[in-house]
């Protein structure tokens, strides 16, 4: 078992922290998923020193920068170590490549033969870059500000893995589950061991929380959800918490809509993401009030600012503002989206 020293993990007064714990902050606690990347101007010319995508998640002094950024603009509650979900099959021993303009390519994985052929286990120490930089975050971020790890869920990286890119519906993956679901499987197991050793190492680097993207689970059945999203999510909460039992864990399943509940209820995270497209009074009552929510302005909203933003901001925090609320986007921030408007969302939020 691990434990973490309180000088480890930051701040337990962070405002962050203190809403996974269950409190319910006016205003609340802010960050935004993908706050640092390509609307920001300092990440472009970052981006054109370092080289490739991957260069950048494995250079510390690059990826430090690059996770500092937003949070000097706009003084946000969390910062995100700058990363990737695929670095996971990466250190599994699978070729990982990002085409410029187009997004990750991967050799697709369609047999057991091919799942055999994955490591055993994820090689920590090729990771040890991204690692180190969540250590420089921590030491260099604000005590009163929170540094989140994560992982992609494992139907999620499995998505990549079977398809070998991003696609509708991630099809590929889908049809793999339904014709060979023991073929499947095995690639969901392997992928829990590797994601929660990948969470632990975070936390063990100086990480305040963690977070699980599960970006395409929501286009499951209910019966398929509950097995390849809501199984896999649980079993690496329940890794992580074996090791660090105060772990802040954030469960993020985009999409869930009406799964939301049963999957609250089996998973043991301190917060539950909401998409944009989610109901929030049906959100609300899916999830208990000592766990938080995370969400869920519209990104469009976001791009197009003004009165619009102004709206969307309002709208998640007349819904969700007496409870345990982390203000968030329902997916990430959008490449052409203005800076200014985060400003004004973070200015909105606040001034409430």
């Amino acid at each position: 078992m691990v434990e973490r020293r309180p000088d480890e993990a930051g701040s337990r007064e962070s405002r962050f922290l203190r809403t996974l714990a269950g409190e319910a902050l006016t205003p609340p606690p802010i960050w935004l998923m993908r706050q640092a990347g390509r609307y920001l101007p300092e990440y472009r010319e970052l981006r054109a020193r370092a080289g490739g995508f991957l260069d950048l998640c494995y250079t510390p002094k690059f990826a430090t920068e690059v996770t500092l950024q937003p949070i000097r603009r706009f003084d946000l509650d969390a910062a995100i170590l700058f990363s990737d979900i695929l670095v996971v099959p990466h250190a599994l021993g699978r070729d990982v490549r990002f085409v410029e303009g187009e997004g990750p390519r991967l050799d697709p994985m369609t047999s057991l033969a091919d799942v055999h052929r994955l490591k055993e286990a994820i090689d920590l120490d090729f990771l040890a870059p991204v690692y180190e930089t969540v250590s420089r975050v921590r030491a260099e971020l604000d005590p009163s500000k929170a540094l989140i790890g994560f992982c992609g869920a494992p139907y999620t990286v499995a998505t990549y893995m079977v398809g070998g890119r991003g696609g509708e519906e991630q099809a590929p993956a889908r049809l793999l589950a339904y014709r060979e679901p023991d073929t499947f499987q095995a690639l969901i197991d392997r992928l829990v061991d590797a994601s929660a050793a990948h969470l632990l190492a975070q936390l063990r680097a100086g990480a305040d929380a963690v977070q699980i993207f599960d970006s395409w689970s929501g286009d499951l059945p209910p019966a398929e959800f509950a097995r390849w999203s809501t199984a896999p999510i649980k079993a690496v909460c329940e890794r992580v918490r074996a090791e660090v039992p105060d772990a802040p864990i954030i469960a993020f399943a985009r999409g869930a809509g009406a799964k939301l509940a049963d999957f609250a209820a089996a998973v043991p995270a301190n917060a539950f993401g909401i998409a944009t497209s989610e109901n929030l009074a049906a959100a609300r009552r899916a999830v208990p009030g000592h766990r938080a929510l995370q969400g869920a302005v519209d990104p469009i909203a976001l791009v197009a600012g003004g009165a619009a933003l102004d709206r969307a901001v309002d709208t998640v925090l007349e819904a969700l503002g007496d409870h345990p609320l982390i203000l968030n986007l329902g997916h990430g921030v959008r490449q052409e989206t203005p800076p200014e408007h985060v400003a004004q969302l973070v200015a909105r939020a606040r001034s409430r």
